[in-house]
């Protein structure tokens, strides 16, 4: 049984945030995606789904977005090309935190990343951080979203691997596993916790159903393309090369570089936090690299 009363959804334009939407909408439920730009609403108009315009840092049109929903799922997108990339996150953050509390959102869901529990060393994921510590003081129940190492990051070298037979990573050594999630499942998860009755605070961890490493997204891709595909471990010192087309600032180079490292030491876990609760997203790393790699072939 359905409100009438919606679900908000921001990010729609993301991988993410269109899967929550779609999920909520496949469930019967009502939706109301939150975009900058009508045009960006339409597509979900034509599905049933409400839209509302909001800019991110607007406090006023984030809490007219939030009025009269029965929670909403909320992101921070993170602009890589500026300088001030981590004090424009802090008040994206500051700005939804107190919309919410404006609007009295009854539930959040709020997209975050493993090792967010961290204090320093995680780079990008700092801006992760900083989102779950503006909520949690807004006063409004809510219920951090920590991600695995999104499959869909493996895109660009997913298509370098089609054209040259050889996968470029920046994950070290390309044997070690991590977690990784397919975005698809990190959407269905926020659309099952909008859903379900809690209270208070809750921390969720969300990987794939398996642990996996960059050679096996060799072995994906290889399998896809049916011949050889190597790895190729790019040191450090050519990572900026490398990521010259991404068209970083200094600072989000900066915190790329960080996050990786901790990525690569260990740092950054996905059960360094005991609060966590563990789930685990059905879609396998082999589905979602053969799409990519098919797209691209």
């Amino acid at each position: 049984m359905t409100t009438s009363l919606p679900y908000a959804v921001f990010g729609v334009t993301g991988r993410t945030g269109a899967a929550a939407a779609d999920a909520l909408l496949r469930a019967g439920q009502p939706v109301r995606v939150v975009v900058r730009d009508p045009a960006q609403g339409r597509q979900w108009a034509e599905r049933g789904a409400e839209f509302a315009i909001a800019d991110l840092t607007d406090a006023d049109s984030m809490t007219r977005a939030l009025d009269g929903v029965r929670g909403a799922y909320v992101v921070s997108p993170q602009q890589y090309d500026r300088d001030d990339l981590f004090e424009h996150a802090d008040l994206i953050a500051a700005t939804t935190a107190r919309a919410a509390a404006a609007a009295r959102v009854p539930r959040l869901v709020a997209l975050s990343s493993v090792g967010a529990d961290r204090e320093s060393g995680t780079g990008w994921i700092g801006m992760n951080r900083m989102f779950e510590q503006r909520l949690g003081e807004a006063g409004v129940p809510v219920a951090f979203l920590r991600a695995a190492y999104f499959m869909e990051n493996w895109t660009p070298m997913v298509g370098h691997a089609v054209r040259s037979s050889t996968l470029p990573t920046f994950l070290a050594p390309p044997e070690r596993t991590i977690p990784m999630v397919a975005t698809a499942d990190v959407g269905s998860a926020a659309a099952a916790l909008l859903q379900d009755e809690w209270t208070g605070h809750r921390i969720v961890t969300l990987a794939g159903p398996a642990d996996y490493a960059p050679n096996d997204v060799a072995a994906s891709v290889a399998a896809t393309l049916g011949k050889r595909v190597d790895v190729a471990v790019l040191p450090e010192a050519q990572w900026p090369d490398a990521l010259a087309d991404a068209r970083f600032s200094t600072a989000a180079l900066a915190g790329f570089t960080e996050m990786t490292r901790g990525l690569n030491g260990s740092h950054i876990d996905i059960g360094s936090d005991p609060a966590a609760v563990a789930w685990k997203g059905p879609t396998p790393l082999e589905k979602v690299i053969a799409g990519l790699a098919g797209r691209q072939r």
